[in-house]
Parts: structure tokens; C-alpha cells; sequence
């Protein structure tokens, strides 16, 4: 999930936010101000319900920004790199490097994040219990009452053993600990993901039915997020345990051909597109990638404009760049790919280009590995 726009940094680590964020924060806000406070404290002025609206959808969101820290924090602990935490529709995503290099550290990981939610549920409805039996009844106590609640739902919804779900995590790393194969853990807790998206999906459709309306529908939207988030991870986990100890070198097209990032368009068009099989060219600018082309940007290009449009202005620019390096491990590089629309990395050694690895590169050394097992089970 890309970020639309960055925050800053908490405890080191970036934090970004991505437009689907306004979605749902207006949605809490206006839920709140026009619906759910009103009727349970009727009178007071607009601006009440509004203020207090706003103020719990800003602070349930700094309670999703401290569930993703607290997965980082601990991640970090655990020899984790982290590249940053997005929030979005959905909550939240902390990116990790890697992958728990034991079923401890994928408990720890895991588990932190729905118990710092818990604590912030307990925290809140303390101290709405608090103001209630100082003998106050407004706004303040039920904007409390409101975000214990939710945060309280927000952990106990987390630990349901299901990817991607932090509970799915923690199956993972008991069905992990107890057969000692990472790849069989990761597919049960992908499997588990997708019955209960499954049965989300059916649970939202009859509270359609019988007339729930927007509930229901939201409960289908999640159920459907979780099947495609959880084949997604059961994918990745197989190509994982197909690419596991190769290198970054192992699969890279070495020395590739390069352009300027000054060459137009049409020169890329005419001297480059038939001489060349490869679909991605660098940009480079004394040996240092500056940039990314492929057919597909060119494509978008119309023909009249190819001569005054450089490659510059259509490739993947510098900062969108995934960078490896030849002794990495490539099942490290794979969750970086997405960084960069065309899918591609660039291998570099002090900062100067000695490689590139494709999707196509990828297929390959999954065809080899695949074939390898195959072998050795004739055996």
C-alpha cells in the first residue's frame, strides 16, 4: 500500500497516509456527529457533536498509528528492518524487511499490536468509567465509551487466527513452532484468511438482506479484501520456499544495456525498441542509476509528442527506484518489487549499476527451483 503523503517520522520509522484514509475518517466523523451522539445525547449544540465527531476519528487513528508502531518497534528488536507504516482504508500496514527469523520473534511481532490496542481500549474505558461516576454524562464520556469500544474490537478482531490478520501471524508462528516448516505454517494461516473472508462475505450479504444496508455491505468489502490479501501471502509464501538461498546474482541480467535519461522518446523508439529484447532500460548518468523505461510508459506517448518527450519524463524516476544489491537475498528483494510500478529492481555495487532483475528473471529461477525438487524426489 503506497502513501498519498507523508506524516513524518515516529520512533524513526516514516509514516505516511494514503487518500483512502479520508474515506474512512469521514465516515467515523460524520457517523458520530450526526448519528450516534445525537441520539444518545440529545441537546446539545451542532458544534458539540461535530468537535467530539472529529476528536474521536482523530484520536481512533492515532491509536492505529501506535498498534503499527508498536509492530515496528518490535519488529526492530528482532533484527527487522522497517521502510515505513502506512495507514489506509483498512487500518494500517507496517512494511517489514524480511521475514521473523524464528516462531518467537513472529509471536512478539505480532502479538504487540493487538495488545497495545487493548491497553488503549482498557485505558479509555477507565477513564470513561471515571468521568461517569464523577457524575458527568456528555459528550466526553461517551466519545470514550466510543473509542474503548472500538479499540477494544479492533484487538479482539486482530487476534482471529486468519492472515493477514496480526492473529493470522500468530497461527502462523504456532503452526510454525510445532512443525518446524515455515512455508506449511504460512499456507495455513492463508487458508484460514481466506475461510473467514468467506465467511464474512456470507455474514455481510444476509445482514444485507434482512436490511443491515451499509453494515452489511462493509462486512463484504473486508470479507473480500481479506481472500485476495490472504492468496496473495499463501502465493508469496510458495515462491518464499521456492527461492529461499538464492542470491540477488543468481537471477540478474548482468551489465544491461542503458540510455541517458536526455535521449527522447523517438530516438528510444528508433535506435533502442527492435535492437534490444529486453522490455526495461536504466537511465543512468556516469555509470549511476537516475531512472527506469519500459514499452509500457513509452506506449502511453503519442507519436506526435516523441520527439520533444525525453525518457526522463516518462520513466520510473529516481526515487521510485528498488535498489539490491547482489548479495542480498532475493526472497528479501521480492516484497520491494511493488514499490515500483514495472515490477523491476536495479542491482547495484557502490552506488553503480551492474544489474537488473525482471519479473521474468523471477519466473525462471522459480522454473529451475521448481524443476530441482522435482528431481530430487525422482532420485
Amino acid at each position: 500500500m503506497r502513501a498519498s503523503f507523508r506524516l513524518g517520522r515516529v520512533a524513526g520509522v516514516p509514516v505516511g497516509v494514503n487518500w483512502s484514509v479520508l474515506v474512512i475518517f469521514a465516515l467515523i466523523a460524520w457517523g458520530l456527529a450526526a448519528r450516534q451522539f445525537p441520539r444518545a445525547y440529545p441537546g446539545e449544540p451542532l458544534w458539540a457533536y461535530v468537535l467530539a465527531g472529529l476528536a474521536a476519528a482523530v484520536v481512533f487513528f492515532a491509536g492505529l498509528l501506535a498498534h503499527e508502531v508498536a509492530h515496528a518497534v518490535v519488529a526492530r528488536r528482532n533484527g527487522l528492518g522497517v521502510e515505513g507504516i502506512t495507514l489506509w482504508l483498512f487500518g494500517g500496514v507496517s512494511e517489514l524487511k524480511g521475514e521473523a527469523p524464528n516462531p518467537g520473534a513472529e509471536l512478539r511481532i505480532a502479538g504487540i499490536g493487538p495488545l497495545v490496542s487493548l491497553i488503549i481500549g482498557v485505558l479509555f474505558g477507565g477513564a470513561a468509567v471515571a468521568l461517569a461516576l464523577a457524575g458527568q454524562r456528555g459528550l466526553a464520556v461517551g466519545a470514550l465509551s466510543w473509542l474503548a469500544g472500538i479499540n477494544l474490537l479492533l484487538a479482539i478482531f486482530n487476534v482471529l487466527p486468519a492472515a493477514p490478520l496480526d492473529g493470522g501471524r500468530l497461527l502462523r508462528a504456532a503452526v510454525w513452532k510445532a512443525t518446524g516448516d515455515r512455508t506449511r505454517a504460512s499456507v495455513v494461516a492463508a487458508r484460514a484468511g481466506w475461510v473467514l473472508g468467506v465467511l464474512l462475505i456470507g455474514l455481510g450479504l444476509w445482514q444485507f438482506l434482512v436490511g443491515a444496508g451499509i453494515g452489511g455491505l462493509w462486512l463484504v468489502l473486508i470479507g473480500w479484501f481479506l481472500i485476495g490479501a490472504a492468496s496473495m501471502e499463501e502465493r508469496q509464501a510458495r515462491v518464499g520456499s521456492a527461492l529461499r538461498g538464492v542470491r540477488v546474482a543468481d537471477v540478474m541480467t548482468p551489465q544491461p544495456q542503458t540510455a541517458s535519461a536526455e535521449m527522447t522518446v523517438g530516438d528510444f523508439v528508433d535506435h533502442y525498441l527492435f535492437a534490444y529484447r529486453h522490455s526495461a532500460l536504466p537511465l543512468t548518468e556516469d555509470g549511476q542509476p537516475v531512472g527506469l523505461v519500459t514499452l509500457d510508459r513509452v506506449r502511453h506517448v503519442a507519436a506526435d509528442r516523441r520527439g520533444a518527450t525525453t525518457l526522463a519524463e516518462v520513466a520510473c524516476r529516481a526515487d521510485e527506484l528498488v535498489l539490491a544489491r547482489p548479495e542480498e537475498q532475493l526472497t528479501d528483494l521480492l516484497p520491494r518489487l511493488s514499490e515500483c510500478a514495472d515490477g523491476r529492481a536495479l542491482v547495484v555495487v557502490d552506488g553503480r549499476l551492474v544489474g537488473i532483475v525482471s519479473p521474468s528473471d523471477i519466473s525462471r529461477a522459480v522454473q529451475r527451483s521448481s524443476m530441482r525438487e522435482q528431481l530430487a524426489v525422482q532420485r
